[in-house]
């Protein structure tokens, strides 16, 4: 499931890292997600970075840069981001082989989904599963 599927995705979770080099290689290496593009600031920090899983992505820069977008999220606790997968169970093991802390393992809904949850290097909570919500019906 890594990469994209050639569509633009409509949604793209942002977030900002304390280490922003270190979560790109924690998102690469224990989610299988794609880099698509990073962006260093003269200063070596993270200013843009996109990643990619199926035909989902996520942003993502480093705190502190002072850019708007920074300024703005001062403050702001760690988010939540859900990932559709198709295998769940494989993604779980990869997880746990790169030590990522698993806060739920894989386990079956009863609105049919199966889930685990992961908290990243800084606190984020990040839920895959199989559930994909229906757009546009």
């Amino acid at each position: 499931m890594a990469g994209t599927d050639g569509a633009r995705p409509s949604t793209c979770p942002t977030l900002l890292y304390t280490d922003a080099k270190a979560a790109i290689r924690q998102l690469r290496e224990a989610f299988g997600f794609t880099e698509l593009a990073v962006y260093e600031s003269e200063d070596g920090k993270v200013a843009h970075a996109e990643l990619a899983l199926g035909n989902g992505a996520v942003m993502l820069g480093s705190k502190g840069t002072g850019s708007r977008f920074d300024e703005l999220m001062k403050g702001a606790g760690p988010t939540g981001v859900y990932v559709v997968l198709d295998d769940v169970d494989a993604h779980h093991r990869r997880a746990v082989e790169h030590g990522v802390e698993i806060l739920m393992p894989p386990t079956d809904q009863d609105y049919g989904s199966r889930d685990y949850m992961a908290r990243d290097l800084e606190g984020n909570i990040w839920s895959f599963g199989t559930y994909s919500p229906a757009i546009g019906g």
